[in-house]
Order: C-alpha cells, then sequence, then structure tokens
C-alpha cells in the first residue's frame, strides 16, 4: 500500500502526482475492483537479500527511540512497547515485504517519533481511528501503543499484511486495536469513523476523491506529508472544496538528525456536520 519515493516506508511525502487533464466529474474516477481487497500475487514477497540481511536487537532498538524522543516528552512503558513493536515488524520481513528501513535511528525517527507526534496534536482520547493501508502499522500501531483510550482499526489490502497485523496485535495483547483486511473505501462504506490517517498513499488530492463517496462516514481526514505538502494541498483546493472538505490545521516539524521535514495535514469532512 505505502508507495513512497524511495522505500516502502520512508518519506510520507509521497505520492502520485495530481493529474492536471482529470476531469471533476465522478465518473472520472477509476472505480474500485469488485473483489472487497487483492488477493495475494507475490508482490508481498520479501526480497531476498533483505530477508537473510541481520537485524538489530533490543538494546539498539532502545537506545534509538531515546535518542529520537530526547527532545519529547512520552509517558513511561511506551518506548519500551514500541522496541516490541519494531523487532515484530523486523522479524516480519523475513516473510514479508514490510519494511526496507533497518537502521535503529531511522526505525525510531520516521515509523515511531512521527506517527507518535501526531498523536500529541489531536484529540484521540474516546474516538475511534481508522489508520488506511497500514501496511506494517504505521502510524496506527504507534497511536494504539501510546493512547489505550481510542480504537484503532488497520486497513489494509493485502490479506498476508492484514493477517501479519491481526498476529502482531494478538502477540501483544493490544487491546484497542484490530486488523481488517479490506479496500478503505469498502470498509468506510460499512463503518463509521472519527479519524481517518492516511500515510503516504497517494497525493492530497487523489487521497480525497478516493474517499468521495464514504465523506460522510468519518470526521477528520489526517495525512502524513513531507516537504511537498503545500504544492499538493494547492493542487487538491478546488476537489477539496467540491466534496466539502475543509482544511483545518496544518501541523509542521522536523525529523531529528536531519532525516526530513513532515507536515500533518487535518482535514475536516462532510461527515462532521
Amino acid at each position: 500500500m505505502h508507495s513512497l519515493e524511495s522505500t516502502p516506508e520512508e518519506d510520507p511525502a509521497a505520492g502520485a502526482a495530481p493529474d492536471p487533464h482529470a476531469q471533476d466529474a465522478d465518473d472520472a474516477v477509476q472505480e474500485p475492483e469488485a473483489s472487497a481487497a487483492e488477493e495475494d500475487d507475490g508482490e508481498d514477497d520479501p526480497d531476498p537479500a533483505l530477508a537473510e540481511r541481520e537485524l538489530p536487537d533490543r538494546s539498539e532498538i532502545m537506545a534509538a527511540l531515546e535518542r529520537a524522543f530526547a527532545d519529547d516528552a512520552v509517558l513511561p512503558g511506551v518506548l519500551e512497547r514500541y522496541a516490541e513493536h519494531a523487532l515484530l515488524v523486523l522479524e516480519g520481513t523475513r516473510r514479508l515485504n514490510l519494511t526496507a528501513i533497518f537502521d535503529p535511528d531511522e526505525i525510531a525517527v520516521k515509523h515511531y517519533l512521527d506517527s507518535w507526534r501526531a498523536t500529541r496534536q489531536l484529540p484521540l482520547m474516546g474516538r475511534s481511528v481508522v489508520d488506511l493501508g497500514s501496511g506494517a502499522g504505521y502510524p496506527g500501531m504507534p497511536t494504539a501503543l501510546c493512547e489505550p483510550n481510542c480504537s484503532v482499526t488497520l486497513v489494509e489490502t493485502r490479506r498476508k499484511k492484514a493477517d501479519f497485523l491481526q498476529e502482531t496485535i494478538d502477540t501483544m495483547g493490544v487491546k484497542n486495536a484490530r486488523a481488517e483486511w479490506a479496500r478503505g473505501e469498502d470498509y468506510l462504506a460499512r463503518n463509521k469513523a472519527d479519524i481517518v490517517f492516511i500515510r503516504a498513499l497517494s497525493s492530497v488530492r487523489e487521497n480525497i476523491r478516493l474517499l468521495r463517496k464514504v465523506r460522510h462516514s468519518f470526521k477528520e481526514l489526517v495525512m502524513f506529508k513531507g516537504p511537498s505538502w503545500s504544492r499538493e494541498m494547492r493542487a487538491a483546493e478546488r476537489e477539496a472544496e467540491r466534496l466539502g472538505f475543509y482544511l483545518e490545521t496544518v501541523f509542521e516539524h522536523d525529523l531529528p538528525g536531519d532525516m526530513g521535514h513532515r507536515a500533518i495535514l487535518v482535514y475536516r469532512s462532510p461527515g462532521a456536520r
């Protein structure tokens, strides 16, 4: 699901560039396939070279997380849970194409700090979150692990990845998270949510168009973006206005170690009214 500029989980800024020739009519958008989710076709198989790569151990992951969160106040126990999840994801790369990031500092910053900072800006207590195209579980799992009073559903179109997500949830005993094998728009056609997370699925405009038919099923659309966020936002203005999405706020932050500039775009959807 995570289609990024360089590696499968590396940069939330990426996505399909807006098509200047696309029509505004709903019937101009390619309709989903009839099946609720994608069948396995070998795309999830790991790169043999990555599958044999030596993995960092728990102490290395913990040290990297402590460095990454040095300037951010995090509750006791959260980093330990993040380290546990990171190790399960890395071990999962032996059998699935989950991530190409193996450096402990990059894991800590790009997967966990980036996800966690969004939770500091959003009211999540008692709310339901849907993470569309969760992949290896980002940002849904870091959210569930640090916010036990919200419920998180990880929606993934790839069956093997959806199974991995549920196995991880069960192994860690995360009571406020669950995985669903489905396409995001199909899931939201049957279920309502307070917040929808999208991390690196596509451009702002295409994400909005993807959810056009289910825009009354949720209240806020939160997109994780990189340095190109303002260009994408401007390209999406007409489409967002037409479909009733209102840009409520943008949270910008820099990742430590010169690992990039990030933005969290929060759109109020028609379902909020």
